[in-house]
């Protein structure tokens, strides 16, 4: 099993800080497996296991547990002594109000806390104004690149364009590396969590009526991908294609889809007024394999499964991440950390002179000093365009973050 380094440090660096440690992220992205990793290293901190409550509220063991009132009884009674406990709470959601059971855990019992849920109502305003400030929040996604190459088994030594291949078809949700390469059982998988997602995530936390609708919108949504957008336009498409519904309607589906981690909404930043646009925006999948059984496996090796790819990778390496406005043009991607911005173009290939010249120029009207680059899987080592970096995409993905 891949211990996941990066998320687990991460746990580490909080462990005993009075903040609770909330790990969110989509469905089956390896949350659960992240916090029986965190448990097995309290262990070997020696940590005596009757001093961890760990409780997965997917399991039939906790069914009874239904309400906040019955979590704080049920882990009160745990506690027979005055040392810290740990409190490993997965799925957290499941439980009616169960931010009011983890905020008086948090004043009446000594305790380390950390909790995972699969919909961003987990850290709602409510939620935040409840608990005061006091959560530190774990980001999870798929597996990138290199931790999918590090537990796929390839089976006919695979060079790494074959194994990116791959990855790009199917994503990188941590059970796929565990189906034996059959590319039938995967698509299979991926379109079962597709459904556990919209199911339990979307449709039955609210209450949604209308699922023809909602299959169309997703459907709608990837094959739009690094498009600019509104809900207006997306109603008018609805429209024409018979499917009477309003803006307001489009805007809270897609909304419901961003609390499930399902899609992420990507605004405008305009680099010459230095201000966020409300206007547009582009929408991206968290992970290409869910994207490719909705749109269909064959359209995977395109220009915006690379940019789906490119994008979710920056999350991951922890950016702020914006499409770039200056003047009247477009940035794929402003990808901004403290005292650091990179602009990204993203080509499947820009051997041809006027793909060059169209994403060269994009970067070159920035009149500042960051860094700019062009990502390609054009077999690139080293290769500058008047200062801008041209990287292949592959070689970005193996590189350290």
């Amino acid at each position: 099993m891949l211990v996941r380094e990066k998320y687990l440090n991460q746990l580490i660096a909080g462990k005993d800080l009075n903040l609770i440690k909330a790990i969110t992220g989509v469905r089956r992205s390896g949350k659960s497996t992240l916090l029986l990793q965190y448990k097995d290293y309290l262990i070997n901190e020696n940590i005596k296991e009757e001093d961890i409550i760990y409780m997965n509220f997917e399991s039939a063991m906790f069914y009874d547990i239904k309400d906040y009132k019955d979590l704080y009884n049920y882990i009160k009674e745990k506690v027979k002594n005055k040392s810290k406990k740990y409190i490993l709470l997965d799925e957290v959601q499941n439980v009616d109000k169960w931010e009011k059971a983890v905020n008086s855990l948090l004043v009446d019992i000594n305790s380390d806390i950390y909790i995972t849920g699969s919909n961003a109502y987990l850290l709602s305003s409510e939620l935040t104004t409840l608990l005061a400030g006091r959560v530190l929040t774990i980001k999870i996604y798929p597996f990138s690149f290199k931790e999918f190459i590090k537990e796929y088994p390839f089976k006919n030594n695979e060079d790494k364009y074959e194994q990116f291949d791959k990855y790009l078809k199917f994503g990188g949700l941590p059970m796929l590396v565990n189906l034996n390469d059959n590319e039938e059982l995967m698509t299979n998988y991926l379109n079962d969590i597709k459904e556990v997602v919209l199911k339990k995530d979307v449709i039955s936390r609210n209450n949604i009526k209308d699922i023809v609708f909602l299959d169309n919108l997703i459907k709608y949504m990837a094959s739009v991908i690094g498009n600019l957008t509104t809900p207006n336009s997306i109603a008018e498409f609805m429209k024409k294609n018979g499917s009477s519904i309003s803006n307001e309607t489009v805007d809270s589906y897609l909304k419901m889809l961003e609390n499930a981690y399902f899609i992420y909404r990507v605004p405008r930043f305009e680099l010459k007024g230095k201000q966020l646009l409300k206007t547009q925006g582009k929408y991206y999948f968290v992970d290409n394999g869910l994207k490719n059984v909705i749109d269909g496996t064959s359209s995977y090796d395109s220009g915006s499964s690379y940019e789906n790819l490119v994008y979710i990778e920056l999350l991951r390496r922890g950016y702020e991440v914006y499409v770039g406005k200056y003047d009247n043009i477009e940035i794929d991607f402003i990808a901004i950390k403290t005292n650091e911005r990179v602009y990204y173009q993203v080509s499947r290939s820009i051997l041809d002179e006027k793909v060059e010249e169209r994403e060269k120029k994009s970067l070159l009207a920035i009149n500042d000093n960051y860094k700019k680059v062009i990502l390609t899987m054009d077999n690139v080592k080293n290769k500058q365009i008047e200062g801008i970096e041209v990287v292949n995409i592959i070689d970005f993905l193996m590189s350290d973050e």
